[in-house]
């Protein structure tokens, strides 16, 4: 049953507690000490493949709109992938987006952009969201598989393994900048998701909401900025459609198509009419 929208929230101090850390360890990569160029380049491949693979390609476009299909195996390490982001567990991560497109930009849409740029891209991260409790009902698909539950529950262990292979391999100036500012980086490119392409860009199709098309959020987020016209057909494995709107997802997919991995791809109707026309 949803909650209903007037319920008065409460803020989640473990969000804010954890999120403020972060923010606070991240800034230790700026001392000399903790700077390298190796380092930095940890920081951005583990973005693209927490990211990019992981949140954008597996979590997103896979297991939330089912937009192609992968063999188990694969869809498993993508899903892995996206669990070294951080941002929670893949169970409860991709409930909430399938709320976030039914309720979008309405009082029930757990980042509702119409309560202002700060709410949609963080605030509403650190408040009780009402809508965890439907996160069974919408995740029915994935909620009771065993390796889905195993990245919910351990998210954090699998992230501090990672940050000690890390501490192995470089010291801690692979930990500060493979582990936290790279979580940090990759929050803020998925909340701009949330927030900046609901306020700044163009529209392309009618999606009765305030979604945009975006190109600066389309380069930091492998594609994802291109929001309107993921929003007006979300179940398309491609957000680009113009020549100039580079979507980085869609390459990897097209790859994984190449190879035969990627299958039943869904795409926007080629005789979708724009709002212009």
């Amino acid at each position: 049953m949803t909650i209903a929208s007037t319920e008065k929230v409460k803020r989640n101090w473990y969000a804010i507690i954890w999120v403020s850390a972060l923010h606070v360890f991240a800034a230790f990569a700026f001392l000399p000490q903790n700077f390298s160029w190796t380092a930095v380049g940890i920081a951005v491949f583990l973005h693209w493949i927490t990211g990019g693979v992981g949140i954008t390609l597996g979590w997103h476009r896979l297991v939330s709109h089912r937009s192609f299909q992968v063999p188990k195996w694969l869809e498993y390490f993508l899903v892995f992938c996206g669990t070294l982001s951080c941002q929670s567990g893949p169970i409860s991560w991709i409930g909430l987006h399938r709320q976030h497109h039914k309720y979008s930009d309405m009082p029930l849409d757990p980042h509702d952009s119409h309560k202002g740029f700060w709410w949609s891209h963080i605030g509403w991260f650190f408040q009780e969201v009402p809508a965890d409790k439907d996160i069974p009902r919408l995740a029915n698909d994935i909620y009771d598989d065993p390796f889905y539950n195993i990245c919910e529950k351990y998210f954090i262990l699998m992230q501090v393994a990672l940050g000690l292979l890390l501490f192995a391999l470089g010291g801690w100036s692979f930990v500060v900048w493979g582990i936290f500012m790279r979580i940090v980086a990759v929050f803020h490119c998925t909340w701009f998701v949330n927030s900046a392409t609901h306020k700044f860009g163009y529209k392309t199709f009618e999606s009765n909401d305030e979604s945009r098309n975006c190109w600066w959020v389309a380069l930091v987020t492998y594609g994802e900025g291109w929001h309107n016209n993921h929003h007006a057909y979300q179940y398309s494995a491609r957000h680009g459609i113009q020549w100039w709107e580079i979507d980085a997802t869609w390459m990897m997919i097209s790859v994984l198509k190449f190879f035969g991995l990627a299958t039943k791809i869904k795409l926007i109707p080629k005789d979708a009419k724009p709002i212009a026309s």
